[in-house]
């Protein structure tokens, strides 16, 4: 259930209708003072549970720190988690419910953009591993989506900014109405809570159809395998880390760039997906060294068969394909192209 509501509804309603032995709230530091005193007076007798902000802690120590916060609590199979932040918080707290003796019940109430219009939808849950993003996780739908677009006041504007990739991501998937539309307004003065409702429709239409992603869900990786392998190259250094968005962005052109080359974009069509990339999010300062590096993480993105790297590319705007193949030299092309922008 994905419901977009203000929060002073929304959970109430949610917690009325249910009956749990326990409640427990996952935190870090930054929605504790931001998120948490919008929701506070709002829950019954709860545990609080903190972990460290940022992509860099979303690990194995971090959800072991969680699963003992449960355990000390005494939570029973009946208790309830509430993810209340990004998509950390989201994917490493639904994660833990998932497996915590087999399994508890988790709300999702994401904090920010990237989280509202993406990770908190469709049951994707995960911890990174040794530098592998997600590489660790499970498939496991959460008992509500309770999304308030009041949180994205609390954020800084490069984080509403990350989020904004996925929203282009969805338009220029599924909507390419959707996408004249958006490119004709910065990224600033865009309307969220359109936005976000029409994000969370795509998502949930396409994970519905493919709870599993054997098949259609695919095409949500649309500028993730790249994507994610420059995110994931540029992790371990703090003054050169991307947010998820950013790299997303640099993926998007990247692999647009490949549907380009394949025929299946036109130059104007990708010309204008370049041209309000570049707008919004600038470009990515990615070393030719780099490059073999990014490649290679490629080989451990989820959705290869075999030694096959598997990308979902764009077929025209508003459409697209999954289970491409692409080699390595055209991997390489694609960024030399991106670096000499």
């Amino acid at each position: 259930m994905v419901q977009i509501a203000p929060i002073t509804e929304s959970l109430p309603a949610f917690l009325a209708s249910h009956s749990f032995s326990q409640v427990a709230v996952l935190v870090d530091e930054q929605t504790l003072q931001h998120c948490y005193p919008r929701i506070q007076a709002l829950l019954p007798p709860h545990t609080l549970i903190q972990i460290r902000s940022g992509e860099n802690e979303k690990h194995l120590e971090t959800a072991t720190q969680i699963w003992e916060g449960l355990t000390k609590a005494a939570f029973d199979r009946h208790g309830l988690l509430i993810n209340l932040g990004g998509g950390v918080i989201g994917d490493m707290g639904g994660f833990c419910a998932a497996t915590y003796k087999r399994g508890i019940a988790f709300i999702q109430i994401p904090s920010t953009l990237l989280s509202q219009v993406d990770a908190s939808v469709g049951g994707k849950l995960g911890i990174d591993f040794q530098g592998l993003k997600n590489h660790i996780g499970v498939f496991q739908i959460p008992d509500a989506v309770l999304i308030d677009a009041d949180f994205l006041a609390t954020l800084p504007p490069r984080e509403l900014r990350s989020g904004f990739a996925e929203i282009i991501k969805h338009c220029l998937i599924a909507d390419a109405a959707k996408w004249e539309e958006l490119r004709q307004q910065s990224w600033e003065t865009q309307n969220w809570t359109d936005l976000i409702a029409h994000s969370v429709a795509i998502k949930e239409r396409v994970t519905q159809a493919d709870p599993t992603e054997k098949g259609i869900r695919k095409i949500l990786n649309f500028g993730h395998t790249l994507g994610h392998a420059i995110e994931t190259y540029f992790l371990e250094d703090p003054e050169k880390r991307l947010l998820h968005g950013e790299a997303i962005a640099a993926g998007m052109l990247t692999e647009a760039f490949l549907s380009r080359q394949r025929g299946w974009l036109t130059e104007e069509q990708f010309a204008t997906i370049q041209s309000y990339l570049l707008q919004t999010y600038g470009k990515a300062q990615i070393p030719a060294d780099a490059f073999e590096a990014i490649v290679e993480l490629t080989a451990q993105d989820k959705k290869n068969r075999g030694k096959e790297v598997r990308f979902s590319l764009l077929e025209g705007i508003g459409s697209c394909r999954f289970d491409i193949p692409v080699s390595n030299s055209e991997m390489q092309e694609a960024l030399t192209y991106y670096a000499g922008l």
